[in-house]
């Protein structure tokens, strides 16, 4: 296995959920529900199969595309979701 791999997958995903609205809603349940075990329990089950079909995909993925595609397309994407972000909208 490679460990430093798990460490940086781990880290990856565990930085980028805090303050998620999955957490948040993880939050909204657990307190207001009288087994907050249960909560964990599913929303650690959703947690493994979303990231599990993320894998899934992301190997299939990576048989078909050269990964520099993968790599331009996802960072394109991001580029234009952070400008979209950024320009000021019309509506405010």
């Amino acid at each position: 296995m490679d460990w430093k791999l798990l460490g940086l997958s781990f880290l990856a995903v565990f930085v980028s959920e805090l303050g998620d609205k999955s957490q948040l809603a993880a939050i909204a349940l657990g307190g207001s529900s009288q087994s907050p075990r249960a909560v964990f329990f599913g929303a650690t089950a959703a947690l493994l199969l979303a990231s599990f079909l993320g894998v899934i995909l992301g190997g299939g993925t990576a048989h078909l595309l050269p990964a520099h595609l993968v790599k331009t397309v996802a960072a394109v994407g991001f580029g234009l979701m952070a400008v979209r972000l950024l320009w000021p909208s019309s509506a405010e």
